[in-house]
This record gives structure tokens, C-alpha cells and sequence, in this order.
């Protein structure tokens, strides 16, 4: 089975499940805020809604997909020859898409077989991700196969800024003395017109954002060549890119300024303006540390 094939089953397998806990309106969301939810591509998602009308699950009225009977397990796919680095794969896609979606919730305990059986993975392959995530002190191991999820305050919002930027900044400045012929110079530029792109349809699309965030800061981690900041991908995705705890209700407007503050550092990089490009980066990384911190505020007050 290939790779494409087999993150479609897995899928389709995962929003299967989610239909059957009610997790999943009817109608369903548009194609891109699904294609938001469980970090894929509109292809995907076109392949999945085409798979569940055929089995009966879902029908198509105008251009909304209805929900006509709840799916059972036989809806789904057997997935169990993915090797170890696809599944390892499949599930981090799944732990970023369940935190996304507040399947998982800062409090809440969940256990390894439950998340095994929702990313349709080994539950190895689960502890082990688990194990490896546990460092970041976000999660935390109650008793053997069962976990839970912590809550982070604004001191350790701080802390992770101030190694965030570090690591931004000094590799700002291995990207700025790439040569010439380096491919993510033309990176850098797709980039920068898939901002504008999506800057232009922003009313319809911001949860679109996620991806493109990850993407960008990821090209920016790799031009240091170097494992461990691009390890540290990891937090910086389940925190800012999934919006782990965060309060939405100006997501839209935060989206907005992360994306034309992308598109000037982007810009800079690519005209070689190395002072334009470091103020850019500092001002974007304060941005988006300011709009944490009012954030994890706004939802501390919510809960007391």
C-alpha cells in the first residue's frame, strides 16, 4: 500500500471514529476547515467524503455533505502493515489533529489503547510518543498506559519564547548566507505567494493558517542544519500551531497580522536585507508572545 494510500485510510478511519462519538456536526464543515481540522490536504479530504457516500454514510445535498446514518467500523480500513516510522508518522498527525479539534483538553486523562484505537496505531507506537513528548511538561504520566493532559501558565509561555527566539534568530542568519543555489530560496519565495494567496481569501480560510505557520517556521529552523532545533518543531506546532489552549474568539484578526508579518520577513529574506529580516523576525516573535500571554489569560479567567 502506498504512503498516500495509506494516510487516506487512517483518515477515513479517524473521522469515522469521530462521527460515531458525535464529534462531527451534519452537515458537515467545508472541505477546508476539514482539511484544517485533520491537518491534510482538499485531495484528502475529497477522497474521504467520496469513500463515505459510497459506503452510505454520507450524501450530498447542494454543496453540503449530510450525515445519514452513523458509520461503524466496517466503514473504515484494516491498517495495520504501515510500518513503524508511517505509523509513528500517522500518529503525531492524529495527536496534533485530536488537540486541535479539543479532543484533548488541559486536564482530561486519556490512555494509550483509546488514542491507539483513534489514530488506528500500534499502542506502542503511542507510548513511545508519548514517552518522548513527555519532556516538554505538557503531558503527564498518571499510571502505566494512562495519561493526562497539564495546563501551561504564562511563566512557562516566557521560557518557551525566550528559546523560540534564540533559536529563530540564529537561524535567520544561516538562512540569510545560504548560496545562492540553495532550494529553499525558491521555498522562501512559494512561500511568500502562498501567504498572499491565502492573505487574499482570509474571510473563509484563516483556520487554513496552521499549516502554512508550521511550514514557515520549519523553513526557517533548517537553514541551521540542525536536528535538535528542527526537533523542537514538536512543541512549538502542538502549542502555537494547533492552539493548544487557546481562546479563539480574535483568531481570525491574530491570523491575519501572524500572515502579513510572515510575508515581511519572508520579503526581506529574499531581497537579502539582513537588518529588515531581524527586525521582522523580533517583532513577530513579540506579536505572537503577546497574543499568548492574552490568551492563556483570557482562559484563566474563564475557568475561575
Amino acid at each position: 500500500m502506498s504512503r498516500s494510500q495509506n494516510l487516506r485510510h487512517n483518515v477515513i478511519n479517524q473521522i469515522i471514529d469521530d462521527m460515531a462519538r458525535g464529534h462531527i456536526p451534519s452537515p458537515l464543515p467545508s472541505q477546508s476547515a476539514l482539511a484544517e481540522m485533520y491537518n491534510i490536504s482538499r485531495t484528502t479530504v475529497r477522497h474521504m467524503l467520496s469513500h463515505l457516500v459510497e459506503c452510505g454514510v454520507l450524501t450530498q445535498v447542494s454543496s453540503h455533505y449530510v450525515i445519514v446514518r452513523k458509520p461503524d467500523h466496517d466503514d473504515g480500513f484494516a491498517c495495520t502493515s504501515a510500518s513503524l516510522t508511517e505509523q509513528n508518522r500517522i500518529f503525531e498527525q492524529a495527536f496534533f489533529t485530536m488537540i486541535n479539534q479539543r479532543q484533548l483538553r488541559a486536564g482530561e486523562s486519556f490512555s494509550e489503547l483509546q488514542l491507539a484505537r483513534a489514530a488506528g496505531v500500534s499502542p506502542v507506537v503511542v507510548r513511545e510518543y508519548l514517552l518522548k513528548f513527555e519532556r516538554y511538561n505538557l503531558i503527564k504520566n498518571e499510571k502505566r498506559g494512562q495519561w493526562s493532559m497539564k495546563q501551561f501558565d504564562q511563566a512557562y509561555a516566557e521560557q518557551l519564547f525566550e528559546l523560540r527566539e534564540m533559536l529563530e534568530t540564529h537561524s535567520l542568519q544561516h538562512f540569510l548566507n545560504l548560496p545562492d543555489d540553495d532550494p529553499r530560496w525558491l521555498q522562501a519565495k512559494t512561500l511568500l505567494e502562498r501567504h498572499r494567496i491565502l492573505r487574499d481569501s482570509i474571510g473563509s480560510s484563516f483556520r487554513m493558517f496552521s499549516q502554512l505557520d508550521r511550514e514557515f517556521h520549519a523553513l526557517l529552523l533548517s537553514a541551521a542544519d540542525n536536528i535538535f532545533f528542527n526537533q523542537s518543531l514538536e512543541i512549538i506546532s502542538v502549542i502555537f500551531h494547533f492552539h493548544y489552549q487557546w481562546d479563539e474568539s480574535d483568531l481570525k484578526q491574530r491570523n491575519i497580522i501572524a500572515i502579513d508579518e510572515h510575508m515581511t520577513i519572508l520579503s526581506a529574506l529574499i531581497c537579502r536585507s539582513d537588518l529588515d529580516a531581524t527586525l521582522a523576525l523580533c517583532n513577530h516573535l513579540n506579536s505572537a508572545k503577546q497574543s499568548m500571554i492574552r490568551s492563556i489569560n483570557q482562559s484563566h479567567r474563564a475557568t475561575h
